[in-house]
């Protein structure tokens, strides 16, 4: 593990959103899930940061006499450093210091396993570390071994920036071309007419544990930050016998850095394609209600807010005073109590799911061939028809359906038309 030292920087416009505590025990948290061993965390308050060294040049000497005295490895600031800043600081500091991104991306690349995940997470670091490029590689030659150094590999330490955009062009390429065959498997769903669910949250809430729980699954759960990268899809029936597909996602973060978004929109269209999605909140952590608000910045960064949410309040177990859970609930949207790893609450929370499926119905009126005896036969069976009217080879109905029936009719009228 290597020996780290954090340096807790907190704009003071900012001290109303997350405390410097906050801050220091969400970047302790990270540092461990990158391997890393924190010495000393160093808090430090600016009215706006440095153009030179972000903290100002005294801070930093002091920093490098703490990294000295602590023989600290690698020192990590939790906010994002500027090429120019991160070299004038490493000119005071005698040890690698990298700053928040650097820290998600080393995470991402040791959890990535999946092809398209590894393209993600490569294609982020050479973004990140493109502009940041001075002589010939500088930063690049710093790349295979230790925090914030993982990812593209030995063999592209002495890459110029002309063959790193061309990486880059190709990185895109590929995962334009696995976006496709994702987007056909999407186009499959729809036409089988299975509703998909979206497990989304803050990173460590319980995702994974609740898809496990639910359908059965023995995906890989650690106790670790980003522990799932790439999206997982299990099938799950709900009471009422109508089928659903779950679908983990990855974890967000307060401040989830641009260049991953970038990075991971195939992943994150996962949330904008789904018909429902299931907010698994820890509402043991303290700072539930902070982690809410973050993940509804991510929802809203994705143009996904407008979707129907079920909150799962997970990890009920660890409560130790559960007569404030009752209040709690109202603060959530379509709230359940749960405990992904206990099994507690998943009835009510199928039931609620279930439940939001039924309310989302909508308008349809359409012609529908005659021949198409068996949709025609849904529409009755599953909606409420309000008029009907039938001509030679075709019937009109005014109906309100599910709105999964809807998407289907549109999708099936397209073949009505040829």
């Amino acid at each position: 593990m290597e020996r780290a030292i954090l340096v807790i920087t907190h704009l003071k416009p900012d001290r109303k959103v997350w405390e410097v505590e906050e801050d220091a025990q969400e970047m302790e948290e990270l540092t461990h899930s990158s391997g890393g061993d924190v010495l000393d965390k160093v808090p430090v308050e600016i009215k706006k940061p440095n153009p030179a060294y972000f903290i100002g040049r005294g801070k930093a000497e002091e920093i490098a006499a703490i990294a000295r005295e602590k023989k600290a490895e690698v020192v990590i600031f939790n906010d994002n450093l500027s090429s120019t800043q991160q070299r004038n600081l490493e000119e005071i500091i005698p040890v690698k210091t990298i700053d928040r991104t650097q820290l998600i991306l080393d995470i991402f690349a040791r959890h990535a396993r999946s092809m398209e995940g590894k393209l993600q997470v490569e294609l982020a670091q050479l973004e990140y570390l493109l502009p940041r490029l001075t002589g010939k590689g500088i930063m690049l030659s710093r790349l295979g071994g230790g925090i914030g150094t993982r990812g593209p590999g030995e063999q592209k330490l002495e890459m110029d920036r002309r063959r790193i955009r061309g990486r880059i062009i190709k990185l895109k390429r590929d995962l334009t071309l696995l976006k496709s065959r994702r987007d056909t498997l999407r186009k499959k769903r729809k036409e089988c007419d299975i509703p998909v669910v979206a497990i989304i949250g803050y990173t460590n809430a319980g995702k994974t544990t609740l898809l496990n729980s639910l359908t059965s699954s023995e995906e890989l759960v650690r106790d670790s930050l980003f522990s799932t990268l790439d999206p997982v899809s299990r099938r799950h029936r709900l009471p009422d016998k109508q089928k659903i597909l779950l679908v983990d996602t990855v974890g967000f973060i307060h401040r989830l850095p641009h260049t991953l978004i970038e990075a991971f929109k195939s992943t994150l269209e996962e949330v904008n394609e789904a018909d429902l999605l299931l907010h698994v909140l820890d509402i043991s952590d303290p700072l539930a209600y902070k982690k809410k608000d973050v993940v509804y910045e991510v929802l809203g960064e994705l143009s996904a807010i407008d979707k129907p949410i079920v909150t799962a309040l997970n990890k009920i177990d660890r409560l130790e005073n559960r007569d404030s859970l009752n209040r709690q609930i109202d603060r959530y949207e379509n709230a359940v109590p749960i405990s992904a790893l206990f099994g507690w609450g998943l009835e009510s929370l199928r039931d609620k799911i279930a439940q939001i499926f039924k309310t989302r119905m909508v308008w349809l009126e359409t012609f529908i061939p005659l021949s198409e005896a068996k949709l025609i036969s849904r529409i009755y069976q599953e909606g409420k028809v309000m008029e009907e009217e039938y001509f030679d080879n075709r019937v009109y109905l005014k109906a309100k359906v599910p709105f999964r029936l809807k998407e289907q009719i549109i999708f099936h009228q397209k073949n009505f038309a040829k």
